[in-house]
């Protein structure tokens, strides 16, 4: 199949969609990704793309093109002009970088911003290819769980945008189940959705007892190391898991590293030195992908954690699968779903989101088990991601819906569907 996939971000960024892809292109697929300049997470475009943009233009096979996005930086008003300008380059450059080429789907990897597809409606249009949508943020719920919108008004609008996109794709895959009924709700059908979870990169499976420990994290082998890694913003709670920090000052056995950076990296940083846990919370920075066994060699159980807000307990924190296939025991502070995934898999401890005490008490009750109980976790963690999570067993499912889509005669959403829910007068 030739396929577009549209994303405002892709490789050298680290998101799943690079693993996806890689592994379209592997089966046979003509992949093409339309996505942004590469800045995602420090705001600015990487140095070694600018150097040498031509190096970054393809990716495991798969052709690369970039349209001008405005870097988001660290401020509130940066991240908004760097959501907008990758719709309108996109939707002004895109469809004249891939003129003259037809495509048979086209596939967006919707993340925040939910603004990110709508080049790839347009271009629906423009090239009379199917769309699919892989929601990983529900939008606009996500926009009032952190705090960035709090106006009624504006989220009634945000999601009449939602509706306006969900209603042109042609099928809707959710990372949950629990996204189904708020899909539904904005979509109008539940037709179209599809359960599409994420799965481990390969690079997760790899920690063997010959890969040595990343030296940013060797000289802290002397401690029960509870590791996390990856973003670090709002959604995260990183105050709540300070909390827990501080519960568990005085044990000097126990120590947290943070892999990873994000917005919220230089407020963790402040309040780390308020709180004077300098000693037992270590920030050992953002690292590549390929590099995470060694890191995960230093760590004696990895943590997962999101704020208490309803609709991030419908959310499976994309790490969880990684960490599952890690073979290491979990600590989660969440909800709902992640905290289901953990517990259903005997993979590890949950406390509730937002508990720094109740993690604090989880992990003294880790560390008081014997090494072979939490061997036992990560063994069961291991075999549920293969079991739930097997990437071949999701991409067959995706090529499968890919190939229906595709089909002569497949019925496609029109135009008129969402007019006709807008005067409906349904509530939001």
């Amino acid at each position: 199949m030739r396929l577009l996939v549209v994303s405002q971000y892709f490789w050298p960024e680290t998101f799943r969609i690079n693993d996806l892809v890689a592994e379209l292109t592997r089966r046979g697929h003509q992949v093409t990704v339309l996505t942004g300049l590469p800045n995602y997470p420090d705001g600015k475009v990487y140095s070694d793309y600018s150097r040498a943009p031509g190096n970054y233009s393809s990716h495991a096979g798969a052709a690369i093109l970039r349209v001008p996005v405005l870097p988001r930086g660290r401020g509130n008003l940066r991240l908004v002009l760097n959501y907008l300008s990758f719709v309108f380059f996109g939707c002004i450059c895109g469809p004249w970088l891939l003129r003259g080429r037809g495509f048979d789907a086209i596939f967006v990897f919707q993340t925040s911003p939910i603004t990110s597809a709508l080049p790839a409606v347009l271009l629906r249009r423009l090239k009379n290819a199917p769309l699919l949508i892989w929601v990983l943020d529900l939008w606009p719920e996500t926009l009032a769980a952190v705090g960035v919108v709090r106006s009624p008004g504006l989220l009634a609008l945000v999601g009449r945008l939602v509706t306006f996109i969900y209603r042109r794709c042609d099928r809707v895959l959710a990372q949950s189940r629990a996204f189904f009924a708020n899909i539904e709700h904005w979509a109008g059908d539940a037709s179209r959705i599809r359960y599409f979870p994420g799965w481990a990169e390969s690079t997760f499976s790899n920690l063997q007892q010959e890969t040595k420990t990343a030296p940013e994290a060797a000289a802290f082998g002397d401690s029960f190391n509870v590791m996390f890694a990856g973003n670090i913003g709002e959604a995260q709670d990183f105050p709540a898991i300070l909390d827990a920090a501080e519960c568990l000052r005085h044990r000097d056995d126990i120590r947290w590293l943070i892999v990873g950076d994000g917005r919220a990296a230089d407020a963790l940083r402040n309040e780390i030195e308020r709180r004077a846990l300098g000693k037992s919370v270590i920030l050992l920075g953002r690292h590549p992908i390929e590099r995470m066994p060694s890191f995960f060699r230093a760590a004696s159980a990895l943590l997962v954690s999101l704020k208490p807000d309803p609709i991030f307990g419908m959310t499976i924190p994309g790490k969880v699968q990684s960490y599952l296939a890690a073979g290491l025991p979990l600590l989660g502070m969440l909800d709902g779903e992640g905290a289901r995934v953990i517990e259903e898999s005997g993979a590890g401890l949950v406390a509730p989101a937002g508990n720094g005490p109740a993690l604090a008490r989880s992990i003294e009750r880790l560390v008081g088990m014997s090494s072979a109980e939490r061997d036992t976790m990560g063994r069961n963690g291991r075999a549920y991601c293969q079991r739930e999570f097997d990437r071949g067993m999701l991409v067959n499912r995706l090529e499968g819906w890919l190939a229906e889509v595709a089909a002569p005669g497949e019925a496609r959403p029109q135009l008129r569907v969402y007019r006709t829910a807008k005067s409906s007068g349904r509530s939001r």
